[in-house]
C-alpha cells in the first residue's frame, strides 16, 4: 500500500524510540508501519492499533495479553515481537520486519503452487505452528495474508491469536470475507478453537495452494460459513488431476468436519508431511529419470555398477580374458581327513542343540502354563487414540472397554488413563477400561472483584484452577490488598463478577496498592520519602508560582507515564516559586479611596494611618507615596505602606 501524505503518523516519533518512517499495509485492527528503532539502530514494523479500538478497554487489554503470548514464541518460522506499549492513547506493538510477500501475495501472481511448493510452505508453517501449539497458543487466523515469504527465503507465521480480540463489527466485509474462508466448522457452529482448528484453516489453505482457489465460495459469509459446517472439502485432484493421491488424503484428513477426527495439533501433521515429502518427491523422481530410449544390459556385477564410469555392453576385462593356466590337482586324502572333522564337530553340535531345546520346550510350558508368561502387562495407551488403543490390547489377547474423565492434560477424544494402569499384569482375555478424556472439567468462578487476594487465591484454587500472573497497580478507588479485576490467561477473558472456566486452568489477577499518597505542600525531600515508602520513584520537574504553597514546596506529583500506576514508577514533582511578583502601580495624587482600591485589588496588604480613613478627611486626602515604590516588584499579598497628604497643607 503507498503512504497517504495525510496520514499524521508518518514521521511520528513514537514512545521517544521508534520513528514512523511509511505505511506498509492497513487491516480491520491496526494499521502496520515500518519504522526506525533509534535505540538498537534498526528497522521494525509497528502495529498500531486504530483509534476507536483503542477506547475499548477490555480490546487494549487483550492487545496487550495476546502480544505477551506471540512474545514468548522463540522459532524460526514465527515472526518475533520485540516490544509492546502504549504512547498516548495509542496501543502499538513492535515486530520484526521482514521485506518480501505474503502467500496471498504469491497465488495472485501464480495462481497455484506445484506439489513441491506447496510442501515447502506447508512444512515450514506447520513448524512454527507446531511451537506454538506446544505453548498452549492457539493462532485463531490462519490464512495466506499471515504466512509472510521474505526476501532471503525465511517462511514466517505472523499476527498469533489477535485476530481473536476482533468481533464482526470492526471487520469490513471483505476482511470478514476471507477470514471465514478459513473458518473450521466448530468455530462457524459452537465458537470453539483449539489446535485443531488451525489444522483445519492450514488444510483449506493447502488445497488452496494446490488448486489456486478455495473449496468453497458465496456471495455472502453466510454461505460459506454454511458449506463449511455441512459439507466436505473435495480433495484436490479433483480440479487438478495430476495432484499426488497422498497430497489429497493430507488435506482430506485435515479438514475432517469432526475435529476428533484431525490431526491433534500441528506437530502430528508435520510428522506425516515428512513421510508424505519422502513419497511425492521419490515418486517425481522415478518418473523424471526413466529415459525411453535407454536400453540398459544386465548380469553387471556389483563392482562395475558402482564405478564411476561405466560402458554398458561390455565385459569386464578379468572375466573376458581365459585364463591360460592349468587348475592345480586335489589332494584326496587331505579332503577326507577335513571332511571327517567337519562331520564329528557337527555331531557335537546337534548333540547340544538337542539339548537346549528341550529345556527350552520345558521352561516355556513352565513360563506360559503357571509361570509370569501367563498373565499380559498392560501397554503404555495415554494420550493414545481410542481406537489404537483397542487394537493394541486386542493383539496382547485383551479385552478393552471405554469410560471418561475429564484432564486438563490429556487432549479431549484421548485415552486418559487406563484401568488398570500401564504396566500391571492382566489374564490373557482380561478387560482394560481405556478412560476417554472430555477435556478440562468446566468450573464456575465466582465474582473475584473486591474479594481481598488471600480470599481470591482461595476461590480459585478450590475450584481447581489456579491464579496466574498477579499485577499490582496504585488505585484510590479500591483499597490495598482487594481484586480490582480479574481475566482467564487462556483468552484474556474479564471473570470479574464471575464467569464459566475449566479445572487446571489459570486465572490472571490486578490487584490494588491503594492510592497514591497526597505529597502537595511538602518539602522536596519529605515528598520523596513518601512516594519511596509506597515503592515509587520521584524526580523535580516543573517550576510554577503559587500563591498558596510555599516557595520550595511541591504543588502536586504527576505519574511520568500513562495507565496504571505500578511500584518502581517515576513521579514528576511540581515545585512552587511562591506568589507570582506584582509590579506596584503609580498611584500617587490619586484620591486616597481609589489608590486604596487599585493596589487592594492586585492582592497587595496596606498599611497606613487610621485616621486618614476618617469620612472628614477621607475626600480631601491623596496618597502622598508608597512604600515599595511605584515601578517596583512585590510579591502578590505582601505589604504596601501608604502615605496620605496633608489635608490642610
Amino acid at each position: 500500500m503507498s503512504d497517504s501524505p495525510a496520514d499524521p503518523m508518518i514521521g511520528r516519533l513514537i514512545d521517544g524510540r521508534y520513528q514512523v518512517r511509511s505505511r506498509i499495509a492497513r487491516g480491520g485492527m491496526a494499521t502496520v508501519y515500518l519504522a526506525t528503532d533509534l535505540r538498537l539502530e534498526r528497522r521494525v514494523a509497528i502495529k498500531i492499533m486504530h483509534g476507536h479500538l483503542a477506547d475499548d478497554n477490555a480490546f487494549k487489554a487483550r492487545f496487550v495479553q495476546e502480544a505477551r503470548s506471540a512474545a514468548r514464541l522463540a522459532h524460526p518460522n514465527v515472526v518475533n515481537v520485540y516490544d509492546q506499549g502504549q504512547d498516548a492513547d495509542m496501543a502499538y506493538l513492535v515486530m520484526e520486519y521482514l521485506p518480501g510477500i505474503t502467500l496471498r501475495d504469491l497465488l495472485k501472481d501464480y495462481g497455484r503452487l506445484t506439489s513441491e511448493q506447496t510442501m515447502d510452505i506447508l512444512g515450514a508453517v506447520l513448524s512454527g505452528l507446531a511451537a506454538a501449539h506446544k505453548a498452549g497458543i492457539v493462532h485463531r487466523d490462519l490464512k495466506p495474508e499471515n504466512v509472510l515469504l521474505a526476501d532471503d527465503g525465511r517462511i514466517k507465521i505472523g499476527d498469533f491469536g489477535l485476530a481473536r480480540a476482533v468481533n464482526n463489527n470492526t471487520a469490513t466485509g471483505q476482511a470478514l470475507l476471507g477470514t471465514i474462508a478459513y473458518l473450521s466448522p466448530e468455530l462457524v457452529t459452537r465458537g470453539i478453537a483449539d489446535a485443531r482448528s488451525d489444522i483445519y484453516a492450514l488444510g483449506i489453505m493447502t488445497y488452496e495452494m494446490l488448486t489456486g482457489e478455495q473449496p468453497y465460495v458465496g456471495e455472502a459469509p453466510m454461505q460459506i460459513a454454511y458449506q463449511h459446517a455441512n459439507d466436505t472439502v473435495p480433495m484436490p485432484s479433483t480440479r487438478v488431476p495430476t495432484i499426488p493421491p497422498e497430497l489429497d488424503e493430507l488435506v482430506s484428513w485435515a479438514t475432517a468436519r469432526d475435529p476428533e477426527n484431525r490431526p491433534r495439533d500441528a506437530r502430528v501433521m508435520l510428522d506425516q508431511l515428512q513421510d508424505v515429502d519422502k513419497i511425492v518427491r521419490a515418486s517425481s523422481a522415478d518418473q523424471t529419470a526413466l529415459q525411453p530410449t535407454m536400453i540398459l544390459s544386465t548380469g553387471l556385477s556389483s563392482a562395475v555398477a558402482d564405478a564411476a564410469t561405466q560402458i554398458l555392453g561390455v565385459k569386464p576385462l578379468a572375466t573376458a580374458t581365459k585364463s591360460k593356466t592349468p587348475p592345480p590337482k586335489p589332494d584326496n586324502a587331505a579332503r577326507l581327513t577335513d571332511n571327517a572333522r567337519k562331520r564329528k564337530r557337527k555331531g557335537y553340535w546337534l548333540f547340544t542343540l538337542v539339548m537346549l531345546l528341550a529345556a527350552l520346550a520345558g521352561g516355556t510350558g513352565w513360563y506360559f502354563g503357571s509361570g509370569p508368561g501367563s498373565l499380559v502387562a498392560v501397554p503404555q495407551l495415554v494420550s493414545a487414540s481410542p481406537e489404537d488403543a483397542t487394537s493394541q490390547l486386542t493383539k496382547l489377547g485383551l479385552k478393552a472397554t471405554l469410560g471418561t474423565q475429564y484432564s486438563g492434560t490429556i487432549a479431549a477424544g484421548l485415552v486418559a488413563s487406563t484401568e488398570p494402569g500401564a504396566a500391571a499384569r492382566v489374564a490373557k482375555g482380561g478387560t482394560v477400561t481405556l478412560r476417554v478424556s472430555q477435556g478440562p472439567q468446566p468450573i464456575t468462578l465466582p465474582v473475584l472483584a473486591g474479594l481481598a487476594t488471600d480470599a481470591a487465591t482461595k476461590a480459585i484454587t478450590d475450584l481447581k484452577a489456579s491464579v496466574g500472573g498477579t499485577d499490582s497497580v496504585f488505585n484510590g478507588d479500591v483499597a490495598a490488598g482487594t481484586v480490582i479485576s480479574a481475566s482467564r490467561e487462556s483468552d484474556s477473558g474479564d471473570v470479574s463478577q464471575g464467569g464459566g472456566y475449566f479445572e487446571g486452568m489459570k486465572v490472571n489477577l490486578v490487584v490494588s496498592l491503594g492510592g497514591i499518597p497526597d505529597v502537595a505542600g511538602k518539602s522536596v525531600d519529605d515528598a520523596t520519602a513518601v512516594l519511596k515508602e509506597k515503592g515509587l520513584a520521584a524526580k523535580s520537574g516543573e517550576q510554577t508560582y503559587s500563591d498558596s504553597i510555599p516557595e520550595g514546596h511541591v504543588i502536586k506529583a504527576s505519574a511520568a507515564g500513562d495507565g496504571p500506576v505500578r511500584v518502581g514508577d517515576t513521579f514528576n514533582l511540581t515545585i512552587s516559586r511562591g506568589p507570582e511578583p506584582v509590579v506596584v502601580p503609580d498611584v500617587v495624587g490619586r484620591s486616597w479611596g481609589e489608590g486604596k482600591k487599585i493596589l487592594s485589588d492586585l492582592g497587595f496588604k496596606l498599611t497606613y494611618n487610621p485616621g486618614a480613613d476618617a469620612p472628614v478627611y477621607s475626600s480631601l486626602i491623596q496618597v502622598a507615596s508608597t512604600d515599595p515604590a511605584a515601578g517596583t516588584s512585590a510579591p502578590k499579598g505582601s505589604t504596601i505602606t501608604l502615605k496620605p497628604t496633608n489635608p490642610f497643607g
